[in-house]
């Protein structure tokens, strides 16, 4: 079912992380507001390095100990927030992964589907994937969570798909990102009779619009590894399906993954991936679309949504209003 777009309030929670959920949504938001003066500007690189500092400082007031197990420093040679950074003032210990704008060339180009990104859960709780830097992602609905083998050929798994969603295959719609390296996995999913979905970047959203069934029934293929940490986290809590494997995109990649004792193309469960139902994901619009509205400024003010997931499926959409220049 499609998500509302009213809000929705969250549901009460003693835990830690829920408490800190609150807190979250701002770092998402900071991020997001220091991001939407890089709007259109074909800067990617400094829209991302503005939202990393306005992330790192709004860390800093919370009462926490997070570790960054997975963020974009080495991958993308990004400012910061890399692998083992600690954040927080202290207090109860936290595995972070993050993304402070997961979708940075449509940040440069102001197109839509740019957001800023995070999931915590309690620490050693997160998949942490060293050298790792894309994952090979299966994501659909749970509805077809117990129904569909992540091992099979694409065909199969889109037979199967389509069955526990009771529609013709030639309904489905399959996010895919659009990369030289997808070709042939396109072609397999045309040969069904299914359709797709391309997106340049943005597979945080692509993947949420599969879980929740809004605009495609599941995504396929190779992205980033923080990217996959983070969708898990929201697809623990929303009951949805997942798998990935680790998929090197270069030898160099591929002999640090064995040096580590890594397995290429071994799959992971959504529980792999994320091993406590006592999590939380934020995501912030900065650009916007359809499911999330982007930053808005007017009179020195910036207006913002957030999605927030806590726990097991307790969702809220929060909209704030701060000043421009608020926690930065």
């Amino acid at each position: 079912m499609p998500l509302a777009k009213k809000s929705i309030a969250p549901t009460s929670s003693g835990s830690s992380l829920a408490r800190l959920s609150q807190g979250f949504a701002e770092v998402t938001e900071a991020a997001a507001v220091a991001a939407y003066a890089w709007i259109g500007r074909g800067e990617k690189e400094r829209g991302d390095g503005a939202a990393v500092a306005a992330m790192r400082h709004a860390f800093a007031s919370l009462p926490c100990s997070a570790t960054v197990v997975i963020g974009e420093g080495e991958k993308d040679d990004a400012p910061m927030l890399y692998n083992g950074e600690a954040l927080g003032r202290g207090g109860v210990a936290v595995d972070i992964a993050v993304d402070p704008v997961d979708g940075t060339n449509y940040l440069a180009k102001g197109m839509a589907g740019a957001v800023a990104v995070l999931a915590a859960a309690p620490a050693g709780t997160l998949f942490c994937p060293g050298p790792a830097f894309y994952m090979d992602k299966f994501i659909v609905p749970s509805a077809a969570r117990d129904a569909v083998d992540p091992s099979a050929p694409v065909a199969v798994r889109l037979r199967e798909l389509a069955r526990a969603l009771d529609k013709p295959i030639a309904e489905l719609r399959i996010f895919v990102l659009e990369r030289p390296r997808h070709e042939q996995l396109v072609h397999e999913i045309k040969a069904t009779g299914a359709s797709v979905r391309m997106a340049r970047d943005g597979d945080v959203l692509g993947g949420l619009r599969a879980m929740i069934g809004e605009g495609v029934d599941a995504l396929m293929g190779v992205g980033g590894t923080p990217e996959g940490v983070i969708a898990a986290c929201a697809a623990r809590a929303l009951g949805a399906g997942m798998w990935g494997a680790l998929a090197p995109q270069s030898e160099t990649e591929a002999a640090r993954l064995r040096d580590d004792g890594m397995l290429a193309g071994q799959i992971l469960s959504v529980n792999d991936l994320v091993a406590s139902d006592d999590l939380v994901f934020a995501c912030t619009g900065i650009t916007g679309d359809e499911m999330l509205a982007g930053v808005r400024c007017l009179d020195g003010r910036a207006w913002t949504e957030t999605l927030v997931i806590q726990g097991r499926g307790r969702l809220s959409r929060i909209q704030h209003q701060r000043l421009m220049g608020e926690g930065t």
